[in-house]
């Protein structure tokens, strides 16, 4: 049987220190009938220059400069049987696009995409730490395409993942006012609408992570302020998972006042408090000690702490935005 013709849409923008990877391995994976479709934000450093290496690629302008903006307009100039989304910051396990294909030919699913494995960015105990608590179950949650898996199951979202044609045929494309999480206003889109997500483990995903605590922050941050904002241009943009940071610095800003002037709140405060810093020191205790670098004690410490404050205090700038 013939294979079906995949649409690979890259958003870039200033993406010179990772393209030329994610291209190379793109190209190198083993499923051969594909398009690379770059959709450039008008990129101001070396970007341009090495995709213009590449004769069997396609460069779009993307003047808007804005990831969903990018995304529907390589969707409209997409040519294949199945459309894949992946991101500029990583590259892909030669197999990537054959695992997922095999489930939509198998008709086992509408979308299907691998695991994400987290990469440190510099080698640096910041950077590496960093790069595993962003793939920790108390760091980012239950996003099960950031956790180890290796079992092919129905999930509610997934990373970089290869589209059958008529799921943007009958949703549309991405909400383009929603200028990050767009992905997973997306994914519940699909998934309210009957079709089927599914996590292909032996596809692998290789992210390229911060590698400092500013830009964790900034990212993190603006992760957690347009989910807020996402309200304005999406009826349901989010699940209630993402509100969890949310929660935790309203309960830290609320519960710190309260137990100023009412004593009564001071026990529950403090001993869930006391309960959240256990378990960061446990579980930063026991990555140190699974790495067998103890110096990745209190990055990884302080990592849990900005990841989840972050976002949470993201949200809650974009609540006074709203309101």
């Amino acid at each position: 049987m013939e294979e079906k013709k995949v649409s690979i849409i890259i958003p870039v923008l200033n993406e010179e220190k990772h393209i030329e990877k994610c291209i190379d391995s793109l190209i190198n994976n083993d499923y051969e009938n594909k398009e690379i479709i770059v959709v450039d934000g008008m990129s101001e450093d070396r970007t341009r220059d090495i995709l213009r290496k590449y004769e069997n690629i396609r460069i779009i302008d993307n003047p808007d400069k804005t990831t969903p903006i990018a995304l529907n307009i390589g969707l409209k100039n997409a040519t294949g049987d199945y459309i894949m989304i992946a991101g500029a910051h990583t590259t892909y396990s030669k197999n990537y696009i054959s695992a997922c294909v095999k489930r939509l030919d198998e008709d086992k699913c509408d979308v299907a995409g691998g695991k994400m494995v987290t990469i440190q960015g510099k080698d640096t105990p910041v950077a590496k730490a960093i790069s595993i608590v962003l793939s920790h179950p108390f760091g980012i949650g239950g996003a099960k395409y950031r956790l180890e898996n290796d079992k092919e199951e129905y999930v509610d979202t997934v990373a970089y993942g290869v589209y059958k044609r008529e799921v943007f045929e009958k949703l549309g494309g991405f909400v383009e006012k929603l200028r990050r999480n767009q992905d997973i206003e997306m994914n519940l889109r699909i998934k309210n609408a009957g079709f089927r997500i599914m996590l292909v483990p032996e596809a692998e995903a290789y992210y390229y992570a911060r590698d400092n605590f500013k830009d964790l922050w900034k990212n993190n941050f603006n992760n957690g302020l347009w989910v807020i904002l996402s309200t304005h241009y999406a009826r349901k943009a989010f699940s209630l998972r993402h509100l969890v940071p949310l929660f935790f610095v309203l309960f830290l800003v609320l519960g710190g006042v309260f137990s100023i002037f009412y004593p009564i709140v001071r026990i529950p405060y403090f001993s869930i408090l006391g309960l959240y810093l256990i378990l960061s020191l446990y579980f930063s205790f026991d990555i140190s000690r699974k790495n067998k670098d103890f110096k990745l004690f209190f990055p990884t410490l302080f990592s849990f702490w900005t990841l989840h404050v972050s976002y949470g205090l993201g949200s809650l700038y974009g609540l006074f935005i709203i309101l």
